[in-house]
């Protein structure tokens, strides 16, 4: 009888293969020789003319990862990588009183009050993660991967017992990604463009939590990206109404036409991980259209 597996067999051998099965040739296995296959140099493949490869390379591998592990929708958690959790902002605290500088117990305070978003993250990627399926088909949490809000989203996914997701983006000053994520689902990406692509590709509602620059860059992109109907729109939750408004005067920027009165409405508000997971909820009950994962599939 035929083995079958000889008919499944590959005709041609894998390019693993052949890079295990390459011999060294003297004179030529030395630096700046060409001998080297095109896709085992990494000479040749860190190139500038190379970028596009590098591009392309970026995207494809976070999107085939995710489909071998079944990943179809996501929420994402935005927030400062700056926030402590609320023991070690009070280890901080004590460390300043103790020091007697006033600047560093001014900031230390700070640092307590911030802690309250820390926990409010850690608890709504708790909740994600323990009604995962309350949506109509599971999600999972996905951060930027490094410490504060985002390792809280994922700390919260890891303490309920399931899986998330964070995508990193090498820092000379970040020296790991947070310990919580879950390890075939750790991304490190080289392109902001690349890595906040993947934010959204997945994504079935996105959630901001107070920060900086990094925060304020992610979430105007959706903004935008949904004003212009670029993506599907999708819930997005601003948690921490007061840190917003104060940051942000959206009726300044309609006062001055320079967006609709309707564009308010882009966005939620919500205090608490109870309230800005009941939001992402009430977006997809009753008539609203039902989950639908990957909404850029095509582009």
């Amino acid at each position: 009888m035929n083995d079958p597996r000889r008919l499944r067999a590959r005709n041609f051998p894998s390019a693993q293969d052949e890079v295990e099965a390459a011999q060294p040739h003297s004179p030529y296995d030395r630096p700046g020789s060409s001998f080297r296959m095109a896709f085992a140099d990494s000479d040749f493949l860190l190139r500038d003319e190379l970028r596009p490869v590098r591009l392309q390379l970026e995207l494809l591998k976070a999107e085939l990862v995710q489909q071998e592990q079944g990943v179809d929708s996501t929420v994402v958690v935005f927030g400062s990588a700056r926030f402590k959790s609320p023991e070690v902002a009070a280890a901080m605290l004590e460390d300043a009183v103790a020091g007697g500088d006033e600047t560093a117990i001014r900031r230390a305070q700070q640092m307590v009050k911030n802690a309250r978003w820390y926990e409010e993250a850690r608890r709504f990627g708790e909740l994600v993660t323990q009604e995962q399926d309350a949506l109509g088909e599971p999600v999972i949490v996905a951060t930027g991967g490094g410490p504060g809000i985002m390792e809280a989203g994922n700390r919260g996914a890891h303490e309920a017992g399931g899986r998330s997701m964070g995508m990193s983006i090498f820092l000379p000053f970040e020296e790991a990604p947070n310990p919580y994520i879950t390890p075939e689902l750790c991304f490190q990406f080289h392109y902001f463009a690349i890595r906040k692509m993947h934010f959204l590709m997945r994504a079935v509602a996105l959630v901001s939590f107070p920060g900086g620059l990094g925060t304020l860059d992610e979430l105007f992109e959706v903004l935008t990206l949904t004003q212009t109907r670029k993506i599907r729109r999708r819930p997005i939750v601003l948690v921490g109404r007061d840190f917003w408004e104060r940051l942000i005067d959206f009726d300044v920027l309609v006062e001055h036409g320079v967006i609709s009165p309707e564009d308010k409405n882009l966005f939620h508000y919500a205090e608490t991980a109870e309230e800005a997971w009941g939001a992402i909820k009430a977006a997809y009950s009753g008539d609203n259209p039902s989950l639908t994962a990957r909404q850029l599939k095509g582009n």
